[in-house]
């Protein structure tokens, strides 16, 4: 009899080869990985190259492969997105980030396969309807997401929420709303890396690093708040989602507590050994009306329904991120 398999959608990207390491590790499972490696020079195949994936998949093939594989497939990771909140094209945005996950939803249903997907804090929006994971309709019409990024994941959110209520949903289903999250394999991400890998070049030349400037006078400059979460705590909860098949719902993947920036970046340097130097420049126009000053995961209803992982604290996963990838030669995963 051929092993189970897990599919794992976006599995070169940051979250997701991170996850693909994981679930290769246990050797429980056959895992597949589905993706775009993009330009070689980019270094994305790096973050998959260490591990016995069992196949790779273009984007084109994905729904070919899985009915050829639907005996097998148990689940369907899904963190294939386009996570650039600063992508102009809409269109671009629902399709991949909306239509993509729709159907991978419906043959899931049909061919009773488990999801767990990618959603993000981006839904949220501003913040002022708070941070509460509510995954009935009723809460997710209450948001105001203040990108077309965060749209497209919350309205997917709520497509996953009325198919369920009308009980056309996968034998599991989970869908989670990553926070900051930072970590080794991201390297490949641009202008949306972590700020832990966006400052460690000037970081390691003892150099200052920049920050924004506060608009906001409840906050101080570099005091803005972010939910920092290290990339293990978040495939922490994937791995017991995976090994927890009644649980299903829309969870919080964060920290449960809101950092500084500044404390962020004094953790960098702390981390590299060197004195801390930070210097402030104006937050940008086009982004400032736009800015989020605070944002921090509930963490209740994931751990009522079960999950008893701890949250890595911001000094030791920054300390971990640095000292074990960073500032090696290899620094892949």
């Amino acid at each position: 009899m051929s092993r189970r398999m897990i599919v794992v959608t976006g599995g070169a990207g940051f979250i997701g080869s991170n996850i693909v390491a994981r679930l290769c590790g246990e050797d429980r499972r056959d895992v597949v990985v589905c993706d775009r490696l993009e330009e070689a020079a980019l270094g994305k195949w790096r973050n998959i190259a260490k591990h016995p994936i069992a196949d790779f998949w273009q984007p084109e093939e994905l729904f070919e492969q899985l009915e050829r594989h639907a005996e097998a497939v148990e689940a369907v990771v899904h963190m294939g997105a386009i996570s650039s909140t600063t992508e102009a094209d809409a269109d671009l945005i629902l399709r991949t980030n909306f239509t993509l996950s729709r159907d991978i939803w419906d043959w899931c249903a049909l061919r009773d396969a488990r999801m767990v997907y990618a959603s993000s804090a981006a839904t949220y929006g501003d913040g002022d309807q708070g941070f509460e994971d509510d995954g009935s309709l009723e809460a997710l019409a209450l948001l105001r997401p203040l990108n077309a990024y965060g749209y497209s994941k919350m309205l997917f959110d709520q497509y996953a929420a009325r198919q369920s209520d009308r009980g056309q949903s996968p034998s599991q289903w989970a869908g989670l709303k990553f926070f900051n999250v930072y970590g080794p394999n991201e390297y490949h991400k641009g202008g949306m890396k972590s700020v832990v890998a966006q400052i460690w070049p000037r970081v390691a030349a003892g150099e200052p690093v920049t920050l924004f400037r506060s608009h906001n006078p409840a906050y101080a400059d570099g005091g803005q708040k972010r939910d920092f979460v290290f990339v293990d705590d978040v495939v922490d909860i994937v791995g017991w989602l995976l090994d927890t098949p009644a649980v299903s719902g829309v969870f919080n993947a964060g920290s449960g507590r809101a950092r500084s920036f500044l404390d962020l970046a004094n953790a960098t340097f702390a981390a590299a050994g060197k004195e801390a130097r930070v210097e402030y420049v104006d937050t940008p126009e086009s982004i400032r009306d736009k800015y989020q000053y605070f944002t921090e995961a509930r963490m209740e209803r994931v751990r009522a329904a079960g999950f008893a992982g701890q949250s890595t604290p911001l000094e030791e996963g920054v300390r971990r991120y640095v000292q074990d990838f960073l500032a090696t030669t290899d620094p892949y995963r």
